[in-house]
Order: structure tokens, then sequence, then C-alpha cells
């Protein structure tokens, strides 16, 4: 059954690397650990606590030698203003559901668009080199210190307990 398989990683992944967006249009800080709260987002970054399901941004290591591929441009993380890249687990098999990196549980909100800005930094169809790249949005469901290094695995969820009366 296919809802069996979709529950299935070969391995956990790998916390690399954090980024927080101070304000707006500023240079991403780098930081060895961030943390991670449902209600105020990542400590220091620009979005904390404005949005619920666009808390935190991850993107996948290896999309990052794809779209530098595109564009003829070494990509850093920098660049692409994604909080967290993550390497060793396929992110978008992890879409709608919870995830734990570290102490912090994830809940995967959806896809995460590129924006116009990618083709200033990218230079010209950086827009396109990043569609179907962009990585993933995602809410804070527990709160925690987020480190690099931590590993980065899928939570599954439990089943809802039934009961049943008695005739």
């Amino acid at each position: 059954m296919i809802s069996e398989l979709t529950v299935n990683f070969p391995r956990s992944g790998e916390l690399l690397w954090i980024g927080l967006r101070p304000q707006r249009q500023t240079e991403m800080l780098s930081v060895p650990r961030v943390l991670a709260d449902p209600l105020s987002g990542l400590d220091g970054d620009r979005y904390a606590g404005r949005s619920r399901n666009r808390q935190v941004t991850l993107i996948q290591h290896e999309h990052l030698a794809a779209i530098s591929s595109f564009t003829n441009h070494t990509v850093s993380p920098e660049m692409l203003r994604r909080n967290l890249v993550v390497r060793g687990i396929n992110l978008l098999a992890l879409k709608k559901q919870q995830i734990q990196i570290g102490d912090v549980i994830l809940k995967v909100t959806g896809l995460c668009h590129p924006c116009s800005r990618m083709e200033k930094v990218l230079g010209s169809g950086g827009y396109n080199a990043m569609r179907g790249h962009g990585g993933l949005t995602a809410s804070i469901v527990q709160s925690g210190s987020l480190n690099v290094g931590d590993r980065v695995s899928f939570v599954q969820a439990t089943p809802p307990v039934e009961y049943y009366l008695n005739p």
C-alpha cells in the first residue's frame, strides 16, 4: 500500500547549515545554533512570530548542485535565503509531515517557491533555475534548539485511539 511506503525512509538526514534573515534585503547570518519556538519562530529571524505556516524555510543540500549547474554559478545557502540546509533525506517526501531536528519538531506546511530576488542574486534565469528546487516551509510544533549537525528524521504520526464500549 502506498501509505505504508510514504513513511519509510532509508536513512536520517543531517542539518548542515542554519541561516537567519535579520531584516529585509540584508545579508543572511550563518549561525551554529538557534532557538525555535512555536509562538515566536526562530530567534533573530525577521519572520519570527509573523507567519505560523512559514516560521522556518528548508532547502535540500543536494539541490544546491542542481541550481549551480542551471546557473553556471557556485550557489551557497546564504544566496538562497532559506533558514535550514538539510542533507541525506528527501525533503519533498516530507511535505505535510512532521520532522524532528534535534529536539525541535516541525510540521512541513508547503513548498517554498523562489522569489523574483533570485533573478538578481543568481543572474538572468535565476528564478527559473530555482523552480522545483526552492525547498519547503514549516511551522514549529515543539520548541527547542536547532544545532548544525543535528539529525533530521520523519516523525511517525500516532494513529488516533479508538474507544469501544462493551455492549
